[in-house]
């Protein structure tokens, strides 16, 4: 499988362009929009660290849990490689004392250094902790602090035919001040069993948590949501960096329950260089299958430089990354989805690109705002049968800037560039600059037609210019818009290899609105390579 490795000097640089309180402004027909951009997330430093203190070996057959209990901070706790130990095991609250405990391998010399990912080839360097049925490997107690777990194979012993979550961070807390914080899961193998009824991964509410250079598999169920990590109750910050991350219904998702104060919605993430994959064998397998991120209740979010790829129509319609604000029970109206930053992914082989709800359409939610989507690829298959729509716009929002992306359809004869439906409110602050979409049955349409209609219809104060959209009748759309005849006309680099920059004799080049070309930014983002608009033969689409 490949690998995401994208710079993370492109994230850096995302910040500073576009995440500085600036506004953008262009006038395009006499129309302005001023649209507010997103606030950065608090972050924090997750890296790599050996450990100093005192070591505690644990054997074969050890009393693990006695060593948690044991342990003071700036101790590890050294677990034989190959070893069993079968919770549940929970993670005390030390009183005393600074540091961090480290729960390591004892063959962490022979797994990836730091800052690299592990994959199940790993698994032998590894000893494990193992789940048994219905309860969880790990979990946590109010204040449960500064516990690193590095090298560690996390799963569900043999004869667990169901469980929840391997990894219980967080106790339904109704305060911050109970919250467990600085837990780290660093170079971890977790995952289900193959096939069997394993709900979640990691359940990642604390503050200060965050997941590695790690990689999570094998979390599916028939008749619920699953996911390979999950956070719904906590203030953050929390960061997902540089994993393998597999999952049914939702391979990431934030919210999904109603958080149980106004302080505790997820806030401060970071996801940053993930390969975020759903396997194609779910496709007809009865489990439930969903999206590859959903976002329900959030705020102050960076989603950077990851691939995601396999999104089918199933249990939706296939669209990868879903923004929906979501009071979920009716207990948590200050549920929203707010300072959102979506930059320099790959989105491959997907049945449609990015869903987005201004507010709840069940019970009372905050309002979507400050949503960024930039120089992000889309590769647009319509998988399983889904409608290959690039972008769903539903029910208003506020301050929405779609920007620099590129979006290639497998086939000319099916999608929508967009799908808007406002009729309940429309789309305060909107602007769609800069993007590059390639043949498509349908365009930038709603009910009340195609292009500029839409646009006056579902959008007060909306910016549309420097777009390049093959094939779309010109007639309809603004002036300061690109229509070419044929993919061949846009002059890119290699379509067929999948290399989308523009060559330098490209007319869009360097015609943007602030001076670059037209399209995503691809210098830096995840590669493409191997990730053609015609998807290989080991890929089903439907």
């Amino acid at each position: 499988m490949p690998r995401s490795t994208p710079s993370t000097q492109f994230a850096a640089r995302v910040l500073s362009q576009s995440l500085a309180g600036l506004t953008l402004a262009c006038l395009v027909t006499g129309v302005a929009a001023a649209v507010t951009q997103p606030t950065a997330p608090k972050t924090f430093d997750s890296s790599y660290a050996a450990p100093a203190g005192t070591t505690l070996t644990v054997a074969a057959g050890g009393d693990l849990q006695g060593a948690l209990e044991k342990a003071q901070p700036g101790d590890t706790i050294v677990l034989q490689a190959g070893a069993t130990f079968t919770g549940p095991f929970t993670l005390p609250n030390k009183t005393g004392g600074s540091g961090w405990i480290y729960v390591v391998s004892g063959n962490l010399s022979n797994l990836p250094a730091a800052g690299t990912r592990v994959s199940p080839a790993n698994a032998a360097n590894m000893p494990k902790i193992l789940a048994p049925s219905l309860q969880s490997a790990l979990s946590t107690v109010a204040n449960s602090h500064y516990f690193r777990f590095v090298g560690i194979e996390i799963a569900p012993a043999a004869n667990a035919t169901r469980t929840y979550q391997l990894v219980a961070i967080g106790n339904s807390d109704t305060s911050a001040t109970t919250l467990p914080d600085h837990i780290i899961f660093d170079r971890c193998y977790v995952h289900g069993i193959p096939g069997g009824t394993h709900r979640r991964g990691i359940e990642m509410d604390g503050a200060y948590v965050a997941v590695v250079d790690s990689y999570i598999s094998d979390f599916q169920e028939a008749g619920a949501d699953s996911q390979g990590l999950w956070a719904y109750n906590t203030t953050g910050p929390l960061r997902i960096v540089d994993n393998y991350i597999e999952a049914a219904g939702e391979n990431v998702m934030f919210g999904g329950a109603d958080s149980r104060d106004a302080s505790l919605v997820p806030a401060d993430i970071e996801v940053l260089n993930n390969y975020i994959f759903k396997p194609l064998s779910l496709i007809g397998s009865g489990f439930t299958t969903k999206n590859l991120l959903e976002i329900k209740s959030a705020q102050r979010i960076l989603v950077s430089g990851n691939v995601f790829q396999n999104s089918p129509a199933a249990g939706q319609g296939g669209t990868a990354v879903v923004i929906t604000p979501r009071n979920q029970n009716g207990t948590a109206p200050w549920s929203v989805d707010t300072d959102i930053t979506i930059t320099g992914n790959t989105l491959n082989n997907i049945g449609g690109g990015f869903g987005i709800l201004g507010t709840d359409t069940i019970h009372p939610s905050q309002l979507t705002s400050r949503l960024l989507i930039r120089d992000n690829v889309l590769i647009i298959t319509g998988l399983n049968g889904a409608q290959s729509r690039a972008f769903e716009v539903y029910n208003g929002g506020t301050s929405y800037t779609i920007d620099h992306n590129t979006i290639v359809w497998a086939t000319p004869t099916a999608g929508n560039l967009a799908v808007v439906e406002t009729a309940r409110a429309k789309v305060t602050d909107f602007a769609f600059t800069n993007n590059l979409a390639t043949a498509r049955l349908y365009g930038f349409g709603s009910p009340e037609g195609e292009g500029t209609v839409t646009l006056n219809a579902n959008f007060t104060n909306w910016t549309f210019a420097k777009n390049v959209v093959v094939a779309a009748p010109a007639g309809k759309y603004p002036a300061g818009n690109f229509f070419p005849g044929a993919v061949t006309d846009l002059r890119m680099m290699n379509f067929t290899a999948a290399n989308y920059a523009l060559a330098a004799n490209s007319p869009y080049k360097g015609a943007g609105t602030d001076g670059r070309d037209i399209g995503a930014d691809l210098a830096n983002a995840p590669s493409t390579a191997g990730l053609a608009p015609n998807p290989p033969a080991n890929v089903i689409v439907k």
